[in-house]
């Protein structure tokens, strides 16, 4: 069945890590309103600093998505639109489901770089429980994130940060994976026992 195979239950965390793919081309089949939610409510148990919670989510499903592709096609330079728009929106309402991850950014730069992590870790954890449930999810961090008119077209306030929009669905395809450097190669050891 090759790539387009369904995604098998891995047995361990570890293994889910590491079969857990990033999917760009997804089948047209909804996502439940009922699994979206059981995904973020296991996401939100990511480690956070002071339980601050400094996340949230603005969801696009269904003709929602049409909100959502037209902020960011409203982004695009007069050249991007004319060379991109017309793929671009054809590819984003396929998508099953879009949800924007927002930080609620605090002014303290050790606050700010904590909640951002945790928002991270967040990310992450939705990605490797929907993984579980079939679902596959690519994280975008494209240009079009900074732009005024696609923050002001989805309800981004001021203080916030986007920090990422995932799009999720049931894979059509499932890529192969990518080898990783080992982490020995990048390990730096100090031990300073000086019985040895």
């Amino acid at each position: 069945m090759g790539n387009t195979d369904r995604i098998k239950p891995a047995a361990t965390i570890a293994a889910l890590i590491k079969e857990r793919r990033t999917v760009r081309v997804f089948r047209n089949d909804p996502v439940s309103d009922e699994l979206l939610l059981e995904l973020l409510n296991v996401a939100v148990w990511a480690p956070n600093h002071g339980l601050r919670e400094p996340w949230r989510f603005i969801l696009y499903k269904g003709e929602g998505r049409r909100v959502f592709t037209d902020a960011v096609i409203g982004a695009f330079t007069p050249d991007e639109k004319i060379k991109y728009a017309e793929t671009r929106a054809e590819y984003y309402m396929g998508i099953p489901i879009h949800l924007i991850v927002i930080l609620k950014e605090d002014p303290r730069q050790k606050q700010w770089d904590e909640d951002f992590a945790a928002v991270c870790c967040l990310i992450q954890n939705f990605q490797l429980a929907a993984w579980e449930q079939g679902l596959g999810v690519v994280w975008k961090t494209n240009p079009y994130l900074y732009d005024p008119g696609f923050r002001a077209a989805t309800g981004v306030q001021p203080g916030e940060k986007v920090i990422g929009v995932l799009h999720v669905g049931y894979p059509d395809k499932i890529p192969p994976a990518r080898p990783r450097t080992a982490a020995e190669k990048l390990l730096t050891v100090i031990d300073c026992d000086e019985r040895r």
